[in-house]
């Protein structure tokens, strides 16, 4: 039988927050959800997240862009390009290093490196556009 959560409202969050304690004293830091991540935000930009499930869902992900990923691949050989979201970079729980190797990406995302942190957008919707209503002339009405 599964269980029944008695309170759904209350968030639940990865077990794998802790990668982001070192970010916590920061004014401009946030924490999200970001679809099944628990995504930490600094001055508005979404530079890592985290996720407790299947591979490649298990672990950490580097918000960057493409531009980036050999420079971060260079000093961090531990991460490979995620394997679904192939514009950032992931390092999997299972790693033998996770831990070492998540706190110093943490450390360098408190520092505002360039290489990380990424805007997120809002989705539009398909077929609706945003559009404002046309302005009638006084004769209209």
């Amino acid at each position: 039988m599964k269980p029944i959560d008695l309170n759904p409202k209350i968030r639940r969050v990865s077990p794998l927050f802790w990668v982001f304690e070192s970010l916590e004293d920061d004014p401009n830091f946030m924490t999200r959800k970001f679809f099944s991540f628990d995504a930490a935000y600094l001055d508005g930009l979404l530079y890592l997240a985290v996720a407790q499930g299947e591979e490649p869902w298990n672990g950490l992900v580097v918000c960057t862009s493409q531009d980036n990923h050999a420079s971060l691949l260079d000093d961090f050989p531990e991460l490979v390009v995620h394997p679904v979201i192939g514009k950032w970079l992931y390092l999997s729980q299972q790693h033998e290093n996770f831990e070492t190797v998540a706190l110093k990406l943490a450390r360098l995302a408190s520092r505002r490196d360039t290489r990380m942190g990424v805007e997120t957008g809002t989705r539009k919707r398909s077929g609706i556009k945003n559009q404002k209503p046309a302005k009638t002339s006084g004769q209209d009405r």
